[in-house]
């Protein structure tokens, strides 16, 4: 028996610890939006990809948020604007970051956020300047979304005063108030196939008001002109003329350069899954995943860039 169990303590002895586990916090969106099911598919192949790995998807109010999360380094990756991004680098107060969020690093480029101002047919919304006097949903307050709606109606000439009433809602809020005639239109700052934007197309009659090239042009460079596909949303019979900015995967300083640099290899490894989780990710292309890089890049993105040629 003792001979039993000095060999037992031996063989426990050679036994290795199991790997310790590496919680990854994914900042995402609002569930009605893009961000979030992105976020869903991307943990899934984080989570196959690096071992050891377990990925928690955060829902928040998106760019804003999830800046400022980072910052705290309560989250380990986020999507976010390009536009909002740079505010949060510099503290931007107005945008909602009181200091400079210097922690932040980008990872990628990924894809555009098309501007959907969608209003109910019966509200008679042919342009921007047509919201005048009606009750618009904006997005929640100081989100990127919110931000964005105050540029559009800058480059109109307009400003909240200038509505019937201004709600500050997640997308889902504010899908269900349009679908009761309770409010006029919203305006969607998202990828192509946003779920908010295609649930309330598919339950009442809308309009997808075009945004013109000299809106655009007033934005100070925020928005650049793109398209909606005809047939992108039900009733959508015609292509529509609108704004874009692009998004970002963005992490934090004190993230270790090992996990970024697995995190954006084996994104771009099981790109064509990822393109198949949504329509917005049909946009993603790794040689443009450098094309615009308003802060500095993590040194784990910049060791994977820089293996494939596209950094030199």
């Amino acid at each position: 028996m003792r001979r039993w169990l000095t060999m037992a303590i031996l063989l426990m002895g050679c036994v290795r610890p199991a790997l310790a586990e590496t919680e990854i916090v994914m900042l995402t969106g609002n569930t009605g939006g893009v961000y979030y099911p992105l976020g869903i598919a991307l943990a899934k192949i984080w989570e196959r990809a690096i071992p050891g790995s377990r990925v928690v998807v955060q829902s928040t109010q998106a760019s804003v948020e999830n800046f400022n999360l980072l910052q705290q380094r309560r989250g380990t990756f986020a999507f976010g604007q390009g536009d909002v991004m740079s505010d949060a680098f510099k503290g931007n107060v107005e945008a909602g970051f009181p200091s400079s969020r210097d922690r932040l690093r980008m990872v990628a480029a990924l894809f555009p956020n098309y501007l959907h101002l969608v209003a109910l047919k019966s509200a008679n919304v042919k342009s921007v300047q047509d919201l005048r006097r009606k009750r618009v949903s904006v997005g929640a307050s100081r989100s990127g979304n919110e931000l964005n709606a105050r540029v559009l109606l800058g480059a109109a000439g307009m400003s909240y005063a200038d509505l019937r009433r201004v709600d500050y809602l997640p997308y889902n809020d504010a899908v269900a108030l349009m679908r009761d005639g309770q409010l006029d239109a919203v305006i969607v700052s998202a990828g192509l196939g946003v779920k908010a934007v295609a649930e309330l197309a598919a339950a009442v009659p809308v309009d997808i008001v075009p945004i013109t090239p000299e809106l655009i042009g007033k934005s100070g460079g925020i928005f650049a002109p793109v398209t909606i596909p005809a047939n992108t949303y039900r009733g959508q019979t015609q292509d529509v003329h609108t704004a874009a900015l692009i998004n970002f995967l963005v992490t934090h300083s004190d993230v270790p350069d090992a996990l970024v640099y697995a995190a954006v290899k084996s994104l771009y490894a099981d790109l064509p899954e990822l393109k198949g989780s949504h329509l917005a990710a049909r946009d993603i292309a790794r040689d443009h995943a450098l094309a615009s890089r308003p802060i500095a890049l993590h040194p784990g993105a910049e060791r994977y860039f820089r293996e494939i040629g596209l950094l030199h």
